[in-house]
Parts: C-alpha cells; structure tokens; sequence
C-alpha cells in the first residue's frame, strides 16, 4: 500500500475533506492512493486489503431521506433486514446513480464514504465489517481510501452495530 500526505499531492475538494474530518476528530487513518477503480472489492485488491475488511457504502433513499450504511465487500445487503432494524418503510430502496451525483456533487459516484462532512452519518455498519482489525473506506474519489479503525467509524457516526447481509 502507498500513503500519501495530505500536504502534497492531494488536490482533490473531496478527498480533503474527508481527511480533515478525520484530522478534526483527532482520528488516526492512513490515506491510501491507488489505481482508480468502480468496486469495492477491486478497491480491496488494488491495496492488497481483503474484501472482508474493506466497506461498501450503499446508499439508499427513503421518500425525502437518504440512508447510509456500510457492509463488507464480500458481502450483499439484505433490504428486508435493514428495513426491519430501521423501522423503515417499503419505500426504503437504493439510490439511483443519478440521485447520488445529483445530491453529492463533491463525491464521486460509487466512492461514497460511511462518514463525512458532505454525507449523512452511517445509520448501521454491519457486524462482520465493524468487527476487522482495520477498515478500508472508500475518500470520495475512486483513486483515494483511507484505512482506519473501524471502532472510530462506529463511534463517530453512532451507528447501530447489526448483521444487514444475505445470509
């Protein structure tokens, strides 16, 4: 894996703020640049990181509200178990690629972070993710992931801790 300073060569509006999130939360992260990618799971092999530790932020709407949750790379969301734990309605589904571009200008579509100055807060992070040593999140572009712990990524977004995957 490559680290890179925040001083340098990141240029990127959203990459930045990413990281000065973490900066201003006294959060310990390494930035990691890697080739570009549309997928968690070729974000976890870019870094060498197993899929099981790296998230993929779904993004879901919910009539007037977005949802965010994170689940392992490896993984699939169930919808009828994240329903269920939220109390959500049948109109709970995914964000379309146009809403998320369209309602996120400053992120690049597929690289949406479970935290953020720019997002809302992950509302549930799957058990298995929450439970690595290390997580791999996604910084907003598709050339940047940060690595950090995922005990802070729990904490500073108060997230419920549930099992929300296909079995």
């Amino acid at each position: 894996m490559s680290s890179e300073s925040t001083a340098g060569a990141v240029t990127r509006t959203h990459v930045e703020a990413i990281v000065g999130f973490l900066e201003g939360l006294d959060i310990a992260y390494e930035l990691v640049e890697h080739e570009p990618v549309t997928s968690a799971a070729a974000e976890a092999h870019s870094v060498g990181c197993s899929p099981e530790q790296t998230a993929k932020t779904i993004v879901l709407h919910d009539g007037s509200a977005y949802v965010i949750a994170a689940i392992t790379a490896a993984d699939r969301l169930d919808l009828h178990k994240l329903r269920e734990l939220l109390g959500a309605s049948r109109h709970l589904r995914l964000a379309t690629e146009e809403e998320i571009a369209r309602d996120f200008p400053s992120l690049e579509v597929g690289a949406v972070p479970p935290f953020g100055p720019m997002v809302p807060a992950a509302e549930v992070i799957d058990s298995a993710l929450a439970a690595q040593p290390r997580l791999l999140c996604p910084a907003g572009d598709h050339r940047h992931s940060v690595l950090l712990d995922p005990r802070e990524v729990v904490r500073i977004t108060a997230a419920t801790v549930a099992d929300i995957c296909e079995a």
